[in-house]
């Protein structure tokens, strides 16, 4: 008896009509009639680095008026390992006050994202940050995304070299249609010959995140990520990477057949094996991945249901030698450190933190303004932080003066004065322009951390280290999954509360309240503060605490390395 195929899903058919990634994008972007694009092109478009958007806080009044939703766009840049020149800050910063909404936002993948873009403005906009040698091809869509790579240099002096890896693993991976120079930057039409040789004429079943850790700091989580390439450092220099695979934060509400898990370490390579080990991980997701139910086509699926012997079998037999044992490691902690530090070199930088990684001029907080004026003045570069924070580094002794005084002017100087559990904490965009989100993130932020921070004081825990994320949905864009207390947006003004990640991204937390509203979270949590300051063991993090007394399940069967 023959097998029927299962039927695949919308997004693939668009994409296999396409012409690799045209679709009908250049027609819908002259269409003078709508602010938006047409159907398959919103699918289209994310491969170039976009997502079409509207203001949900608008929508019903608009509807109501018979009027189109207000449209407008989003736009990502690829900034692998998030280093940037100040040069690149200063166009970024341009475009946000002439074509956005006046701020910038650093995301989790750090890279740079303009919100706000109205459609006549983009073809200026993406033309605007490639002349300043950036671009968005690949920073959304079925492919590899921005690709991180810890981003302090301080410690190790063969940073450099692993974020070379980071670059080169970027431009490895990216698609090679010329679609995005034809209809983005006016490039002519090559005729013939034209494919993928990774990634297919239809990509890949869903997004695809890789990243490069450097122990002992996990500031990339890296056991999120569908790949990861965790640095093994020997003396001063760079011996390889174990590699991990099958991360993903991503799951639904109400269905089992999806849920985050952490990847596994597969084994040991030299650097110049990174590539290809990258390109058949790729290919396995491209070739063994769900394509016709878009919330269960991530790799770590392909993991999970085909176990982690039988992926790495595959991977060996088409790269054609075996992975070496994987290397010890240790990592202390994925979080940023604040402040000021010294590099081996004699260097400073700096990291400053920054609410859900949102650069803006508020009143009394002129952050925007004053990143101008430090970019002006900077001669090393700016490094993005996957904690949506911001490191302005190699900044020689003689400058250090010039940037406080800029940084203590704007406010840019939170970091001395903010809680542990604020500095700390992620956010998702969420509404009001997020599609998926069924409740308040960023927005939210503020006001949760202040009535945490309360009940956290009343029990003497003012200095805790403890990692709040808070995300509109289930998609986890904020690795809500890791926190040792995420809350996970179900409803308007209603969370999933988890408890239980831990301080080094090595550990899952677990679903402990469901559905619950904001004074149900703090009554949750009050009994389990009050547990941790009576008991808590020296150096002991909150999440490891519930675990420990048992309010949430220990997790020995997500183990992964320790």
């Amino acid at each position: 008896m023959s097998h029927q195929p299962k039927p695949l899903s919308e997004v693939e058919h668009i994409k296999t009509q396409s012409r690799l990634l045209r679709g009908s994008l250049a027609e819908s972007l002259e269409d003078p009639v709508t602010g938006g694009l047409a159907t398959p092109d919103t699918s289209l478009i994310k491969f170039h680095g976009s997502y079409q958007q509207d203001d949900r806080d608008l929508r019903e009044e608009r509807r109501q008026q018979k009027l189109e939703p207000d449209y407008s766009f989003m736009l990502r840049t690829r900034l692998p390992g998030g280093v940037c020149t100040p040069a690149q800050w200063l166009a970024m910063d341009a475009l946000a006050r002439e074509h956005a909404n006046h701020t910038l936002r650093i995301t989790t993948r750090q890279a740079f994202q303009l919100h706000g873009i109205i459609k006549d403005d983009l073809r200026p906009t993406i033309a605007r940050i490639n002349e300043a040698m950036m671009d968005t091809l690949a920073a959304c869509g079925d492919v590899n995304r921005n690709v991180l790579c810890n981003p302090n240099p301080v410690d190790s002096r063969v940073h450099e070299t692993v974020y070379q890896w980071a670059v080169r693993l970027s431009e490895h991976l990216l698609p090679k249609t010329r679609a995005y120079y034809e209809i983005w930057l006016g490039k002519e039409k090559v005729a013939g010959g034209e494919d993928e040789p990774i990634y297919g004429p239809t990509y890949l079943p869903r997004k695809f995140k890789a990243a490069v850790a450097v122990p002992p700091l996990n500031d990339v989580d890296v056991f999120a990520q569908d790949l990861g390439f965790i640095a093994i450092i020997e003396g001063d220099a760079l011996v390889g990477f174990n590699v991990s695979v099958g991360g993903g934060m991503g799951a639904t509400h109400g269905d089992a057949a999806t849920y985050p898990r952490l990847a596994d370490v597969v084994g040991f390579i030299s650097p110049e094996q990174t590539l290809a080990v990258a390109e058949e991980v790729v290919k396995i997701h491209r070739d063994f991945g769900d394509r016709t139910n878009r919330k269960h086509a991530r790799l770590k699926y392909v993991l999970e249901e085909r176990g982690v012997p039988w992926f790495t079998a595959e991977l060996e037999k088409r790269l054609g030698f075996a992975l070496q044992p994987a290397r010890p490691f240790a990592f202390e902690h994925n979080g940023d450190r604040f402040g000021w530090t010294e590099g081996h070199d004699g260097q400073w930088h700096l990291t400053l933190h920054l609410d859900s990684g949102r650069v803006a001029d508020r009143p009394g907080a002129t952050h925007l303004t004053g990143l101008r004026e430090i970019a002006r003045i900077h001669t090393g570069d700016f490094r993005l932080t996957a904690n949506q924070n911001l490191v302005i580094a190699g900044v020689t002794p003689e400058a250090r003066e010039a940037i406080d005084a800029r940084v203590t002017a704007h406010a840019l100087d939170s970091f001395r004065s903010a809680s542990p559990v604020r500095r700390n904490a992620l956010a998702c965009v969420a509404l009001p322009t997020c599609g998926l989100a069924m409740a308040e993130a960023e927005r939210y932020l503020p006001a949760f951390v202040g009535r945490m921070e309360d009940r956290l004081r009343a029990h003497g825990l003012q200095d805790a280290n403890l990692l709040l994320r808070i995300t509109g949905c289930p998609n986890g864009c904020a690795r809500p999954y890791l926190a040792e207390v995420g809350l996970v947006g179900k409803a308007p003004g209603r969370y999933n509360l988890h408890l239980g990640g831990d301080a080094r991204g090595q550990r899952l937390n677990r679903l402990y309240r469901e559905n619950i509203d904001e004074d149900a979270i703090l009554a949750a949590l009050e009994p389990l503060f009050e547990g941790y300051a009576r008991e808590r063991q020296p150096g002991e993090g909150f999440g490891d605490f519930v675990v420990r007394a048992g309010h949430v399940p220990s997790p020995s069967a997500q183990a992964r390395p320790s």
